[in-house]
């Protein structure tokens, strides 16, 4: 007789009840041991399918875009590193998101090495570990973006220069935002999940609960509304100071006040930018979750193609370093001198004429010399980095 896993269970119904009896936490730790679970509950939501294939064409395509995630970001950490000039407070969240990003890929990397086949000779345990590494990654990522918004708009709103106490206050953010990230993504390990209780199983995810689901999405929309608002008041911060010194100055001045409106009208189209990217690499998953709540279990065909919807999530961790960092002219100095030092540097330490366009051209255009704000302060644009300083 034949006892291959999808012959015992394609033909079943759940041997487990909805209701189940009191369990010591003996009891619990061993069913996280249970290969059998993981037949069970994808059998319960219709994944237990086509499982005995290997890698498809699309995964080969993901774990390529995960090698260039990974390298893209190990570069940008390297040189960071090496640079004592990014060896600053200001560079604590991008060189932190560039970490998340680069974890990101080698978690998804992990994930599609252990899906199809793979995942039915996977434990409860083991599989809440390859799902919650991918989910404390990206959603590491994702946090990493918010306290970006939030440094920028607490540095634009206090407008004070950056000090001794600014290295705590990114330590802290940085912490928060993996502490937050491990908090959900350790949460169904905990027991939210669905083990016991088949009809409240996700089908994207067969062993996380719905409303662990729904709560997640609730979570990461919040957390894209905020980046949206701060980024919004930082936007208006610039205009109203450029507005209110063109009426206060004449003259020369005046002229110099409308270059530097230009700067904000650009400074508007970089954070477009990076929200856009972030809307459009996210929100095609979050709503295949929202569609997972409201369906039944196994309700929807386009259920089962999560693998498209989180491959296009994961591309944001390849976009992020060319937004955030490819766009600063000393990043782009320190990484193609980490690349190609010699192609573009002469013995003396100069930079050859072939290499300056390379140095010098700007992706988003908003890279230009500081401007003067309220306060004897200024601000330098680049990248929709708004970071004021004493002039000396």
């Amino acid at each position: 007789m034949d006892t291959s896993p999808e012959t015992r269970y394609s033909t079943t119904t759940p041997r487990l009840s909805t209701v189940s009896p009191p369990r010591s936490y003996w009891h619990f730790f061993l069913e996280y041991l249970d290969n059998s679970v993981i037949l069970e509950h994808y059998n319960y939501t219709g994944k237990l399918k086509n499982r005995c294939e290997g890698l498809k064409p699309e995964n080969i395509v993901f774990l390529m875009v995960c090698v260039l995630i990974v390298l893209e970001n190990a570069i940008v950490l390297i040189a960071i590193w090496r640079n004592k000039k990014f060896h600053l407070p200001m560079y604590y969240l991008l060189g932190n998101l560039t970490l998340s990003d680069l974890l990101a890929g080698i978690a998804y990397m992990a994930n599609i090495v252990m899906s199809g086949p793979n995942s039915l000779k996977l434990t409860p345990l083991l599989w809440f570990i390859r799902e919650g590494g991918v989910f404390i990654t990206l959603a590491a990522s994702v946090i990493s973006l918010l306290a970006i918004a939030i440094e920028r708009h607490v540095t634009m709103v206090t407008m004070r220069p950056y000090h001794g106490a600014k290295r705590g206050r990114m330590l802290i953010l940085i912490g928060a935002s993996w502490a937050l990230s491990g908090f959900l993504g350790v949460l169904p390990i905990m027991g939210w999940n669905c083990m016991h209780r088949l009809e409240q199983c996700s089908t994207v995810l067969p062993l996380y609960s719905k409303s662990y689901i729904l709560f997640c999405v609730s979570v990461f929309t919040a957390v894209l509304l905020a980046i949206v608002v701060l980024y919004i008041r930082v936007f208006r911060i610039v205009r109203n100071s450029t507005q209110r010194q063109r009426l206060t100055f004449t003259g020369s001045v005046r002229k110099g006040l409308a270059r530097k409106s230009q700067k904000y009208i650009a400074l508007l189209k970089t954070v477009t930018i990076v929200l856009g990217v972030f809307i459009a690499c996210w929100m095609p998953l979050f709503i295949l979750l929202l569609l997972d709540f409201a369906y039944p279990t196994g309700g929807s065909r386009v259920l089962y193609k999560v693998d498209y919807f989180l491959g296009v999530a994961i591309v944001n961790s390849l976009l992020n370093p060319i937004i955030y960092t490819l766009t600063s002219k000393d990043m782009r100095r320190a990484i193609l001198r980490l690349l190609c030092r010699p192609c573009l540097m002469t013995s003396d330490g100069q930079v050859k004429k072939l290499g300056m366009p390379f140095l010098e051209c700007s992706f988003s255009k908003t890279e230009v010399p500081s401007q003067k704000l309220e306060g004897g302060l200024e601000t330098t644009i680049s990248s929709g980095m708004l970071s004021p300083q004493h002039l000396q």
